[in-house]
């Protein structure tokens, strides 16, 4: 990149930037937003509303899983809001206040299919949405994944979980079965390294 591009790039970030927000007004629900006035340092206010999930920001962990057999485990549960209201895809959940994403990746993964693995590896972490959350998806790829219990959904929670081979993931990925991005992408970052 030419540095005299780069350097205006810099400055619009500079200026852009929020040194101050103020929190304006909060609902208290499962998913609730507060409005805040940002202070940029251009000297502008800008209005901003943040969606927040369980009264945390929502940040997720996404684990592309593979058992001792080079089986993937995919997911299948409700996703009411989207048009076919189910989705196929893989492992994932909140991180709970504390807790650390790999630790969350390990918890979401036993509790929704009752595998483990101490072979975990971070495939990158990226915003869900930046425009209304700070919410921070890290993505993990777990290997030599083994069955050690049954699991153990929360309340209102159904999941079911089914094995597949490295070809039929291709076709579920190939024919539209699996249409979360989220899904998507830890399936696309994960193939540089579950091909080695």
């Amino acid at each position: 990149m030419q540095e005299e591009k780069l350097k205006q790039i810099d400055g619009y970030l500079n200026a852009l930037k929020t040194n101050k927000s103020e929190l304006l007004d909060n609902n208290g629900t499962f998913l609730s937003v507060e409005k805040y006035r940002c202070h940029l340092n251009n000297g502008e206010d800008i209005i901003r509303e943040k969606l927040l999930k369980g009264g945390i920001d929502g940040s997720a962990v996404i684990i592309l899983a593979v058992t001792n057999n080079n089986e993937f485990i995919l997911t299948i549960e409700p996703r009411v809001f989207t048009k076919e209201t189910v989705d196929v895809g893989l492992s994932a959940g909140y991180i709970e206040l504390g807790e650390e994403p790999i630790e969350a990746a390990k918890r979401e993964l036993l509790e929704e299919t009752g595998y483990t693995s101490e072979n975990f590896t971070s495939l990158g972490s990226f915003y869900q949405d930046q425009g209304c959350s700070g919410a921070y998806n890290h993505y993990f790829l777990a290997t030599k994944c083994h069955k050690v219990k049954e699991q153990n959904l929360d309340e209102g929670e159904f999941i079911k979980y089914v094995l597949v081979s490295y070809d039929e993931l291709n076709f579920l990925l190939d024919n539209n079965y699996i249409k979360g991005l989220n899904s998507a992408y830890a399936l696309e970052k994960g193939k540089k390294l579950i091909r080695r």
